[in-house]
């Protein structure tokens, strides 16, 4: 697949204060102009210590700013220039003493001159603070970042794990996908804001013996993607998830599972303190009545073993059966009669909503072609019939939901 647009046209302006984090800056504006952002880079002067204005250049394909005097400029006044321009202003590495000079409306040279100059109301300013586990943590800092954050900006991180000191901890810069992903999520419409979801992805796996159990092709990617995307759309989101090894979205509570029934007891306990739930899993139908202590071997010409099955809970019409039910949209994956199929779901669990898809064309796969229905419509995602990656498709479906819920009496 090519590589995915979701900056197209955004202004984005990466400041650099002084540290070795400095190094992560450099993939960092490669990750956003590939996503097709327009990137201008403006450094402090210790900034330039640890990395060069050549290397960010030519990176960006744009002049580098790195003085307030910058006599290209025709007003030479680059600090406010830069801030009309830019709609997010990208502090990354942000110092301890940067981070203290914004708190306190500092500006003694062109990156801190630029964040108070900015048109707060057409201007995001975003924070990546990099330092020493023990410079993160004072007082001082911590007080400076809260300010930052009631002033209103958005703090990205800090990581954690090992620094560059040679100890491990909070303080580190996030990772340049990471502030990329950050930096996507930024610029997502806000429509779930203040909304709480619970969504299931991933397989069930329903073991006979200690070793071997009954499970599906299911990755979860599907669940992830809409996961990622009702954080990113401002939602507060609650994974729960089956076997799979995917990594947990930016901002995402994650409950591991493996088995339909424990599934069943993470969720149905929860489910109405949430606005929507949306039931992506592929929960097994079934699984072993009993469940061999030992594995079960095969030894010499012993009869083939057989085993007896039991239903497992049904997990979306429990919580759609809730009297204080949330908008649960329920997930179809079949191998014929997609729409047949589909709405005969819808009804037997009395459901708002459904999604359905061919399951043995996108199991694993990034991209999928989604049905959506409702009691009265049905309609093709995307619109052309044709497929999308699963990121996309989850974006479509949140702005869907978010709009149902709207015009909900």
């Amino acid at each position: 697949m090519s590589e995915r647009q979701d900056l197209q046209g955004r202004r984005i302006v990466l400041g650099l204060s002084g540290g070795i984090a400095c190094y992560k800056s450099a993939e960092l504006v490669r990750l956003l102009t590939r996503h097709g952002a327009e990137v201008r880079v403006a450094m402090t002067p210790a900034a330039e210590s640890f990395i060069t204005a050549v290397t960010l250049q030519a990176l960006s394909g744009q002049p580098v700013v790195t003085s307030q005097w910058d006599t290209r400029e025709p007003n030479n006044m680059p600090h406010i220039n830069l801030g009309r321009w830019a709609e997010v202003i990208l502090i990354a590495p942000a110092s301890a003493d940067f981070m203290a000079q914004l708190a306190q409306g500092r500006s003694d040279e062109l990156l801190s001159l630029l964040c108070l100059a900015r048109p707060r109301e057409t201007c995001d300013l975003l924070v990546a603070p990099a330092m020493n586990r023990e410079m993160w943590s004072h007082p001082a800092t911590q007080r400076n970042a809260a300010q930052l954050q009631a002033d209103g900006a958005v703090l990205l991180g800090p990581g954690h794990g090992d620094q560059a000191c040679g100890e491990f901890g909070d303080g580190r810069m996030l990772e340049a996908a990471e502030l990329l992903d950050a930096v996507i999520a930024h610029f997502q419409p806000k429509v779930l804001k203040g909304r709480r979801l619970l969504i299931t992805a991933g397989p069930t796996f329903e073991p006979f013996d200690p070793v071997r159990g009954i499970t599906n092709h299911s990755s979860g990617k599907m669940g992830f993607a809409m996961a990622r995307a009702a954080a990113e759309a401002g939602a507060q989101v609650t994974l729960v998830a089956g076997p799979v090894h995917q990594p947990t979205p930016p901002g995402v509570q994650r409950i591991n599972v493996t088995t339909a029934q424990q599934m069943y007891d993470a969720v149905v306990p929860v489910a109405a303190a949430h606005d929507i739930f949306v039931a992506t899993a592929a929960v097994a139908d079934w699984r072993p009545a009993n469940l061999n202590e030992h594995k079960i071997k095969k030894e010499g010409h012993k009869a083939v073993p057989t085993f007896e099955l039991t239903e497992n809970p049904d997990i979306l019409a429990a919580v759609a059966a809730l009297p204080q039910a949330p908008y649960c949209v329920g997930f179809a994956a079949e191998s014929e009669q997609l729409l047949t199929h589909a709405r005969a779901k819808l009804a037997r669990k009395k459901l708002p909503l459904i999604v359905g898809n061919l399951g043995p064309a996108t199991f694993g796969k990034d991209d999928n072609a989604l049905l959506v229905i409702d009691a009265h419509t049905h309609y093709p995602l995307p619109a052309d019939g044709g497929s999308a990656d699963k990121l996309t498709l989850a974006r479509q479906l949140m702005l869907d939901i978010a709009q149902r819920l709207q015009d909900r009496p």
